[in-house]
């Protein structure tokens, strides 16, 4: 259960954002890779990654609420799920690990305005 929630969050999370109109492409020639920012309408930044040529997403991608902090962290390769992703709310992080474009683990913990830390 908690999987398909945690999924469904993602997925919502990638259409809501790429949905929006305001964006920055650059063409990066060492990587061959489009670096992409989005942004919120209030022009804060909501998103960061970059795409490979045939538009997969691919490395790092940053997502951010609409007053600039940092919501999740997630690791593409040619357009699958790989490695740590984190999501962070204003109680806990989530981390996610992925394998094959499929879930591996998942761990919770509270965060450190929550905790103190």
């Amino acid at each position: 259960m908690k999987k398909s929630v945690l999924f469904l969050f993602a997925f919502l999370i990638t259409v809501v954002t790429f949905a929006q109109q305001k964006r920055e492409l650059k063409h990066n020639k060492e990587t061959n890779l489009i670096e992409v920012v989005y942004y919120h309408d209030n022009g804060v930044v909501s998103q960061t990654g970059t795409y490979t040529a045939d538009g997969k997403l691919h490395g790092k991608w940053l997502s951010f609420n609409e007053e600039g902090k940092k919501i999740v962290s997630a690791n593409y390769d040619n357009g699958k799920k790989v490695g740590k992703w984190f999501y962070w709310n204003n109680q806990t992080i989530k981390e996610v690990d992925y394998s094959a474009n499929v879930i591996a683990g998942l761990k919770e913990s509270e965060t450190k305005e929550n905790n103190g830390l």
